[in-house]
């Protein structure tokens, strides 16, 4: 069991969220279900916790009534090694969602999700403050990043 364990609020859609993630991140499964008996408070037969696993991670999704929404102040990141991967999980995650700058999506249920090639991490830890200026620079012009743009910025003389 992992020591420390993302849960998520849903109002009632922890169910069709945990199939919707699971169905986009390779090496993941459902592990779980636990629905509402008579006592409740959701309707009873209703999933009240989703256990999931995505790429190994684990995760806990309830349904927990409209209380509680999703901000920008927590988000999951996605690391990418390749360009097709970034396409491939910014339009998965972002269907019907939004799309936001710099690599920042929200999901169908509002959840906030990165997805970031590593190698940006990689350009920006390079000692040269002006080549990191300059993919800063590129980066922020950007919704979807591109791995090639900000290769080319990092080394622009």
């Amino acid at each position: 069991m992992q020591k420390i364990t993302p849960f998520l609020w849903f109002d009632d859609q922890a169910e069709e969220a945990t199939n919707f993630y699971v169905s986009i991140f390779k090496n993941s499964k459902v592990v779980g279900l636990s629905r509402y008996g008579e006592a409740g408070p959701g309707p009873k037969g209703t999933v009240m916790v989703a256990e999931f696993e995505l790429d190994g991670l684990g995760f806990i999704a309830l349904n927990g009534g409209p209380q509680f929404k999703f901000t920008e102040a927590i988000s999951l990141v996605v690391n990418c090694e390749t360009q097709e991967e970034v396409d491939e999980f910014w339009e998965k995650l972002s269907e019907g969602g939004q799309k936001s700058r710099c690599g920042w999506l929200k999901d169908k249920y509002g959840l906030s999700w990165q997805v970031v090639p590593t190698i940006l991490a990689q350009l920006m830890k390079d000692k040269d403050p002006e080549k990191r200026n300059r993919v800063m620079q590129a980066m922020l012009k950007m919704d979807k990043l591109d791995i090639n743009t900000l290769k080319e910025a990092h080394e622009q003389e």
